[in-house]
């Protein structure tokens, strides 16, 4: 089933801790004991008190959560979902010692992945992604952004983009649509960048703006330039986009700071921005993406994620789900990794990867489980949300609702 246009009514009872996000309760995460929520239509309507449970929510279907802590859906806000071929063998290069770097110039890293994806046929991509977003699913995402970027031509790109769209259409999970032309500069192109920055600003954007929301580059050592990453940005903009950007992942290039100058969404990765690239990005309102995840598969130092957070900038987690540095779909594990690694508290981990990702794409509607939002939530096999990273090894979700539709 796809959940989505079915009757979406439902009464959640017997919750043991509910993590609302609600600012106007008190804590981070606005926790409510002994809770219940009732959905209507596949939006919140009330949120209180189990034992106040108003006398119209009395014949909505019903969800008995057992005790059990439940929390919004997770938002996953940096993944390349879309994607053909298998990496494993230059994932056993890095653990012999390779760099991304030199594995990139030798042609392995996003270029074998552009190889594949190129010669995958529409039809074979959507299968293999849609098993990627039901594990997602099945771990509690509900929505997720879904990165083009293994294509690197225009048919390539807009394929991907499609079959983004379909996922959206055909399963219980939001897709965010991201274009990433701009992920690096391929193989045909490596004597004439400019001639590949004119495709993306061109021809790739022509077809593929109409299918997605936002734009994204990867602006760093081994891809694009901030002047070039300007110039794609500024052009995305002109054709009605929001921008976002792969930023200072392997070294400071001014990648995060550019980020906040355009005022775009996000700045992702940011493991070597600087504090006063941080204060850019909370002036503009520029949330940080962070991907704990790359840290944990490459065996490379994590992001300080404790002075990233205490910046003020907004702080979201991601999967960033894909073939070669992170090849991990469940954001229970990486709020794990970031209570762990990257000195943010339990409450600030879940928070992230919750109301954080939905902030970091700009989405007021979901991440909370207020009034007016979405009625996406996950119910743990657990009594606390503090069980996540407490036993990091753990499947938690016991259910998943989407819009008022149990999963």
């Amino acid at each position: 089933m796809s959940g989505k246009g079915e009757v979406n009514d439902l009464l959640v009872f017997n919750i043991g801790s509910l993590v609302t996000n609600d600012l106007g309760r008190d804590g981070l995460l606005g926790i409510v004991e002994d809770a219940a929520v009732a959905i209507s239509d596949g939006v919140l309507e009330w949120v209180g008190d189990g034992a106040d449970i108003p006398a119209e929510y009395g014949d909505l279907p019903r969800l008995d959560a057992g005790g059990a802590a439940v929390l919004p859906g997770f938002v996953d806000p940096h993944t390349h979902l879309v994607f053909a071929g298998d990496r494993s063998d230059e994932f056993a290069r890095r653990l012999r010692g390779e760099s991304y770097e030199e594995i990139l110039t030798a042609g392995g890293g996003i270029l074998s992945t552009v190889a594949a994806t190129r010669a995958a046929s529409e039809d074979d991509l959507y299968d293999s992604a849609v098993e990627r977003a039901w594990r997602m699913l099945a771990n509690g995402t509900t929505t997720v952004e879904v990165k083009s970027g293994y294509g690197l031509n225009a048919a390539t790109e807009e394929k991907m983009l499609r079959v983004a769209r379909r996922i959206d259409e055909s399963l219980p999970i939001d897709v965010i649509p991201t274009f990433l032309g701009a992920h690096v500069v391929p193989a045909e192109y490596r004597e004439d960048r400019d001639a590949y920055v004119d495709l993306v600003c061109g021809e790739m954007l022509d077809v593929c703006a109409p299918l997605a929301r936002f734009c994204d580059v990867f602006s760093d050592e081994a891809a694009f330039t901030v002047e070039e990453t300007r110039r794609i940005l500024e052009a995305a903009k002109n054709r009605g986009l929001e921008v976002r950007v792969h930023a200072d992942q392997l070294g400071r290039v001014g990648a995060a700071h550019l980020a906040a100058e355009l005022s775009a969404a996000s700045a992702d990765h940011l493991d070597h921005a600087t504090d006063e690239d941080l204060t850019a990005m909370s002036a503009a309102g520029t949330s940080a993406v962070l991907l704990p995840a790359v840290s944990f598969s490459m065996r490379l130092p994590y992001p300080d994620g404790r002075r990233i957070w205490d910046s003020g900038v907004t702080v979201a987690l991601a999967t960033d789900c894909n073939p070669g540095t992170a090849n991990v779909e469940s954001m229970p594990f990486v709020v794990a990794l970031a209570a762990l690694n990257m000195g943010l508290t339990p409450d600030e981990a879940v928070w992230a990867a919750t109301r954080g990702g939905a902030l970091s794409l700009r989405l007021e509607d979901r991440g909370h489980l207020v009034p007016g939002a979405v009625g996406d939530l996950v119910v743990l096999d657990a009594p606390t949300h503090l069980h996540i990273p407490y036993r990091p090894d753990a499947d938690l979700v016991a259910a998943v609702v989407k819009g008022g539709v149990i999963l």
